[in-house]
């Protein structure tokens, strides 16, 4: 029940860290993974390595931000592959500022790309996935939909806005046999926290000292969730939001 041949998987935001982790595990139960990202070079890039281990990828330039973009990339995928069973809303970016030191342009940035991209990536792709006869919608928000951070109001706002825009769209396409459920992963050694870490005094003790696990996550670890939320395991599991964060968020 958890393996994805035939299926058809498009992966925002997967040319790299988290995306990436989750697209090799998609592509490693079976599925065709389409991985999607505005730097061209670099989604060629991860595709290739994909297919060096055999597995079944290929790679789409868009700007998931922009509506006709977006649309141009649903027909795209269509044409290529001819199906659509799994979105991976996974676009993502972060500028670390308090509240009011960041301008309204940088609050726009991150919830365009964090939010916005997600919604018109799922209304685009709602025909595609009722025509297949279902889907599953996998919205990646982080453990900022649960904490608050004084370093990353807009990220925080976005990523608790994708939880419920998760649930919303759970309860609006239940009928059309399609599950949306979000990830919250939890403090993940991608380049987006690497930045974090030289930005925030710190924070690399902080995130060892407060995770039972005892390190920080690796983008393989995302792998398991994303199977699992796009596979037949999980046709009654929807509008949930999960932590994968080694037990960071169990702690008080």
């Amino acid at each position: 029940m958890f393996r994805l041949d035939g299926k058809v998987a498009l992966v925002t935001g997967g040319n790299g860290g988290i995306g990436l982790g989750m697209a090799r595990g998609l592509a490693q139960a079976g599925a065709t993974v389409v991985i999607v990202g505005r730097d061209a070079e670099k989604s060629r890039g991860a595709v290739q390595v994909l297919k060096e281990q055999g597995l079944i990828a290929d790679a789409l330039a868009a700007d998931v931000t922009d509506e006709a973009a977006v649309a141009a990339l649903m027909k795209e995928v269509m044409q290529r592959h001819g199906r659509l069973d799994i979105l991976v809303n996974n676009a993502g970016t972060n500028i670390r500022r308090p509240v009011q030191e960041l301008s309204l342009a940088d609050w726009n940035t991150v919830m365009d790309t964090n939010l916005t991209s997600a919604f018109l990536c799922s209304r685009s792709a709602w025909p595609h996935l009722k025509a297949a006869g279902g889907g599953k919608v996998i919205n990646i928000g982080s453990m900022m939909s649960i904490f608050g951070a004084a370093y990353a109001p807009a990220y925080a706002a976005s990523k608790g806005g994708i939880v419920q825009f998760t649930r919303s769209l759970a309860t609006a396409w239940a009928a059309d046999n399609i599950q949306a459920n979000a990830v919250l992963p939890g403090w993940i050694d991608t380049e987006l926290t690497q930045k974090a870490r030289e930005q925030v005094d710190g924070l690399h003790q902080r995130v060892l000292a407060r995770t039972p696990a005892g390190r920080w996550g690796a983008p393989g670890d995302l792998a398991g969730i994303a199977v699992f939320l796009a596979s037949s395991a999980s046709d009654f599991i929807t509008g949930t939001a999960i932590p994968v964060d080694g037990g960071y968020s169990v702690l008080g």
